[in-house]
């Protein structure tokens, strides 16, 4: 397992995060580092505890045990002070059907005090890059699933967070759209920002993410680079082989 990171370094540490619900561990001891500036794909079989993690991190639910830091800050300490540096996009995004797009980008800007202008200029950016230009002022309630995707990861991004956590960031999304999504997370994370993913979608882990973590039984298993985790399970071995070998185990 990786040795921890120096606080400077790291955008998100998980130590000793444990969270069960009537009586059975979801989370059980988990540490977890992830590097500021690199995209980190969190992995495991279904009921492996990654989205209950996620929503610890963003405060959306509290842990029975551990520490979470987030760029040094602590979550649990001060929850208000770490939230402002994150964003969270959840397998089901939550909208607000009355709203227009442009609306809704500007009732969550204005959440997170981006200042009118600002907002402004980054709605119509996001919007016009995610292919919902002409949606803006179409109400959210008419929108396909992937234009709700679409229209969430906007909001996420409008006020510019630190660090980015996508629980299955490309359900409902065409192959046209989830490139575009592919490609705004490699440029923000090369703006600097820092983004956690988790998926289903193996290929895209191995192909997106700079480090990946495998979890079973709310416990890490296996965490490293594409190369890392291949080299002990033999020549040629893909993640798919890794993820099964690992999640079975």
């Amino acid at each position: 397992m990786q040795a921890i990171l120096p606080i400077d370094k790291a955008a998100l540490e998980i130590r000793g995060l444990f969270k069960a619900f009537a009586g059975v561990a979801a989370v059980d001891g988990l540490d977890l580092a992830v590097a500021a500036g690199e995209i980190y794909a969190l992995l495991g079989p279904n009921g492996a505890g990654k989205t209950t993690t996620l929503r610890m991190v963003t405060g959306l639910a509290r842990p029975d045990a551990g520490s979470i830091l987030v760029f040094g800050v602590d979550a649990l300490a001060d929850p208000i002070a770490a939230k402002q540096m994150l964003a969270w996009l959840p397998d089901e995004p939550l909208l607000y059907d009355k709203l227009t797009a442009a609306e809704y980008l500007a009732f969550i800007a204005g959440l997170w005090r981006v200042p009118a202008d600002v907002a402004s200029q980054r709605a119509e950016q996001l919007l016009a890059r995610l292919g919902l230009a002409d949606k803006r002022d179409a109400r959210c309630e008419g929108f396909s699933r992937g234009m709700k995707q679409k229209l969430a990861l906007a909001g996420a991004l409008i006020h510019a967070p630190r660090l980015l956590i996508l629980d299955e960031p490309l359900t409902g999304l065409d192959a046209a759209s989830a490139r575009v999504v592919k490609d705004m997370l490699i440029e923000i994370v090369a703006a600097g920002a820092t983004v956690i993913i988790t998926t289903h979608i193996l290929e895209v882990a191995e192909r997106m993410a700079s480090r990946i973590g495998i979890i079973r039984a709310g416990r890490l298993v296996a965490q490293g680079t594409m190369a890392e985790l291949a080299a002990g399970h033999g020549e040629g071995s893909t993640l798919e082989d890794v993820f099964l070998a690992l999640s079975a185990a």
